[in-house]
């Protein structure tokens, strides 16, 4: 891993000047393959630390992945980039060319570059070199590097390597990918972890919910319907819970498998109510009305937004990200596609009532102090700052 050296790696004296604590004192460049809607309140808040501002560049996502694309940013600037593909993300041959990557640098002349530690995209490399050439730091963002097997592994294992070994610092979304980051020999001290977060801290006070005497709880699931998320799973688990330990069950989402589900449900588990789509102001009423937010099967973007409404979880693991959020003091983390183990962590949550309140209180406190978009944005700034010295 390269180790940038000086205050010289800033090419403009005005942009040195400018340093405040808790900012960058220049012009950041900061490139995504694609940019999902989740991302912008992170970016904006990241924006308003840039002194000089930030620049983001990002292009599209193949249809297949199925991501809600932002529109436009209001404080960080983005350019829209051409991407090529061949193959899609979940094939070990996918591969990315980001067109116009390295003109889009040249055109801002950022100061510091923040890249994805994707060795897919074969744009980056070139990004990397344009600005170490003139002396400017680069920090990858990844969530980690897990271990890479079948075919071709040896040589994405050594384009891996040799890309983070060409980056100045690297940010990780989990501590679990900090330490694969660590294990292969990049520097502890420019290796950072910035808890992956789609929610900014909490505004409000955690509601303080008053449960009645035999009064049935509510359980929420906030999310697509499709088949990795295991709806079908959280419906069987409902279904096989003694009658009276049987929770309303809220589900809100929309997405190809809905007419399945929806018939699964009225088969074995009709106290399931499906609400469809539904984003920002139009959740709050249902996460007012929750006791338990669940996400049985992989990816989800709410459980940040239900630990901040004081809403205990179960989630099933994944990348890392859920081992920093979700501890045994506010959840239950589970195995993925496992039903009897998400029946089990079902069935004790809704066995006490006041637990699940107090499981509450902790999750909105973790929301509040520790992930949260704010906290992810200072990390951010830390190694920027860091890889300036």
């Amino acid at each position: 891993m390269r180790l940038l050296r000086s205050q010289s790696t800033l090419t403009r004296n005005e942009e040195v000047n400018k340093f405040e604590p808790g900012k960058f004192p220049g012009r950041v460049a900061l490139q995504q393959r694609v940019l999902p809607r989740y991302r912008v309140a992170f970016l904006e808040t990241l924006a308003q630390a840039c002194v000089s501002g930030l620049y983001v560049f990002a292009g599209q996502a193949l249809e297949v992945e199925g991501i809600e694309p932002a529109e436009s940013l209001q404080v960080a600037h983005l350019t829209r980039a051409q991407n090529l593909y061949f193959r899609d993300p979940s094939s070990k041959l996918f591969l990315c060319w980001q067109k116009g990557f390295v003109h889009w640098l040249e055109e801002n002349q950022p100061v510091a570059l923040i890249v994805e530690a994707n060795p897919r995209n074969l744009a980056t490399r070139l990004a990397v070199r344009w600005m170490h050439r003139r002396g400017k730091p680069v920090v990858g963002w990844g969530l980690g590097a897990p271990t890479v097997t079948g075919a071709m592994s040896a040589l994405r294992n050594w384009e891996r390597l040799s890309l983070l070994h060409s980056l100045d610092a690297v940010i990780a979304y989990s501590r679990r990918g900090a330490e694969q980051y660590r294990s292969l020999g990049l520097p502890a001290e420019r290796v950072f972890v910035a808890s992956n977060a789609v929610a900014p801290r909490p505004s409000q006070p955690p509601l303080v919910k008053p449960i009645g005497v035999n009064a049935s709880l509510t359980v929420l699931f906030i999310g697509r319907l499709q088949e990795r998320k295991r709806l079908d799973h959280l419906l069987y688990a409902c279904a096989a819970l003694p009658h009276d330990k049987q929770p309303r069950l809220l589900i809100a989402g929309d997405g190809p498998e809905r007419e399945r589900l929806q018939a699964l449900a009225q088969e074995i588990y009709p106290h399931a109510e499906f609400l469809g789509a539904k984003h920002g102001a139009d959740l709050e009423p249902y996460f007012a009305a929750a006791d338990l937010f669940v996400l049985p099967g992989t990816g989800g973007l709410a459980v940040q937004q239900a630990m901040a409404h004081a809403l205990p979880v179960i989630v099933a693991r994944g990348d890392g990200t859920q081992e920093d959020l979700v501890r045994p003091e506010n959840g239950w983390q589970i195995a993925s596609d496992n039903l009897e183990a998400l029946k089990e962590a079902l069935g004790l949550a809704l066995s006490d009532p006041d637990r699940l309140r107090r499981m509450g209180q902790e999750a909105y406190r973790v929301v509040a102090e520790e992930v949260n978009i704010e906290e992810m944005a200072r990390v951010f700034v830390e190694a920027l700052n860091k890889v300036r010295q």
